[in-house]
């Protein structure tokens, strides 16, 4: 009977979870089912954050990632959220999230660069324990979901942007006051009651809009007014702000459907949806950060703001959801100033030789609308509409 327990008690220290190796400080976990997450062009790997720390990786560590077609992703950080550089790969495990995410930080859509198909599975291993943990320390950022004690303006990251040349009050920015996933959407809907006339939704596409329309806690009835007179667009964008619709135009005109879904294409559907609809306008995401970002920092520059500007109102998101300022947190600052709004700018650019401080954005915003596809006409129109 002694025997046949001290059997069990082996079998079960060796029992692991999903193929989950533990042995001499390396993990391994093989043949997870993944699935294509479309939104932003990534890999789930379908696994809960919660399950895949519970294993022993940890954010910070450097892992290796194999799909059974071939493809690996070596020397990759584990973060818990996108810190790394504009156009590397990463594995996240963001909050709110259903599975850990593979993919490329504003960048090509991993599923289909890796030539993947929904048959195909991932194998995770250990590279090596804590190797990007001063970065994953360093940039730890998350914010809650629950209404504190602090401003409704604040909670749902909700502001008018009066920077540049702008028309007083022509412009506001947001979370969604239409998706409930945070806890935010009647909050910012009561802010923008009264204020806004035409809604830029950057994040969902016309079937989603009306999933949020019919959920049971749907309660933005301001935003449904606005709805119901068709002046919301479904944009459904993704952040692979540096996708570009060909700059040549025999080129753009063969492929036009394909430039449409460009990250620019849609960028510039919404523009011209402004241009068809009056002020002021809401510019909106889910949380309101780095797709609302980039396309408020086009319609400033459009206007003729300043670098500090710009940089001015992007950053008071970070300091609405995470406390992040100059004073509070100024390496944190920094990092994510660089690492965000700075490559944004650099992208609208395009030339390295061009100091970012002191850039004629009102110019570069132009000439890249216009190489995105954009008519110029309608760029000036754009312009006289939204500037004094």
């Amino acid at each position: 009977m002694k025997k046949i327990f001290l059997l069990l008690c082996i079998f079960l220290s060796l029992f692991t979870f999903s193929g989950c190796k533990n042995k001499d400080d390396s993990l391994e976990l093989n043949d997870q089912v993944i699935s294509h997450e479309e939104k932003f062009g990534g890999v789930y790997i379908q696994i809960t954050i919660a399950d895949f720390n519970e294993l022993g990786f940890k954010f910070g560590d450097s892992l290796d990632i194999t799909f059974s077609n071939g493809y690996e992703l070596l020397d990759l950080p584990y973060y818990n959220g996108y810190y790394t550089n504009t156009g590397e790969p990463l594995l996240v495990g963001y909050p709110g999230y259903p599975y850990i995410r593979a993919g490329i930080n504003n960048g090509e859509d991993l599923f289909n660069l890796a030539n993947l198909s929904e048959t195909d599975t991932a194998s995770i291993k250990l590279n090596k324990a804590g190797k990007y943990l001063d970065i994953q320390e360093a940039l730890d950022i998350h914010y809650t979901d629950i209404q504190g004690d602090i401003p409704d303006e604040v909670f749902g990251n909700f502001r008018v942007v009066n920077v540049g040349n702008l028309k007083t009050d022509i412009l506001y920015r947001s979370a969604s006051p239409c998706d409930n996933q945070h806890n935010r959407a009647n909050v910012v809907d009561t802010l923008i009651t009264n204020k806004v006339n035409t809604i830029i939704n950057l994040s969902d596409n016309d079937a989603e809009l009306l999933e949020h329309i019919n959920k049971d806690d749907f309660n933005s009835p301001y935003f449904y007014s606005i709805y119901e007179a068709n002046r919301v667009i479904a944009l459904s964008m993704n952040m692979n702000f540096k996708s570009s619709s060909s700059e040549d135009e025999e080129v753009a005109s063969i492929y036009s459907e394909y430039n449409e879904n460009t990250f620019a294409g849609k960028l510039i559907k919404g523009l011209e949806f402004m241009l068809e609809n009056d002020g002021p306008y809401l510019v909106h995401c889910v949380e309101g950060k780095d797709r609302t970002g980039f396309v408020s920092m086009i319609i400033e520059a459009l206007a003729g703001a300043s670098y500090q500007e710009i940089i001015d109102d992007y950053m008071i998101t970070y300091d609405n959801y995470y406390g992040i300022n100059l004073e509070t947190y100024p390496s944190k600052y920094n990092i994510l100033k660089e690492k965000n709004i700075d490559e944004m700018l650099k992208t609208v650019i395009n030339d390295d030789s061009v100091d970012l401080t002191t850039a004629d954005y009102n110019y570069y915003c132009k000439k890249y609308l216009a190489n995105k596809g954009m008519d110029e006409a309608k760029i000036e129109a754009l312009e006289e509409k939204i500037t004094k």
